[in-house]
């Protein structure tokens, strides 16, 4: 994929976390800086998304601790683990928020 490809489809999937906390009612800030997308919590934890261009991976900082996703066949999948963006994600806001979600992506 190219950069700029790359570039829309993160800020596709940053507009769209966006999106589902506020679906969501999840007590939080967000704040975004070109491709950093910094969430804020209630108990004053933060969380961090970024794009990644040279590496084309969507990068996940959270309290519980970090991640790199990487394009699987349309899905963002953890280099490490496997799993999607969506099941971390959801996973980390519900830890962070007190709150249980499931966030699709």
């Amino acid at each position: 994929m190219s950069e700029q490809g790359f570039l829309q489809r993160c800020e596709r999937v940053l507009d769209r976390i966006e999106d589902l906390l506020d679906e969501a009612g999840i007590d939080h800030d967000a704040d975004r800086q070109g491709h950093v997308l910094t969430i804020s919590f209630e108990d004053d934890s933060q969380m961090v998304i970024n794009g990644q261009a040279v590496m084309q991976e969507v990068w996940l900082a959270h309290r519980g601790g970090a991640h790199h996703f990487r394009d699987r066949e349309g899905q963002w999948v953890d280099t490490r683990s496997g799993e999607t963006l969506s099941t971390v994600l959801s996973r980390a806001v519900s830890a962070q928020s007190g709150q249980a979600v499931v966030l699709s992506l």
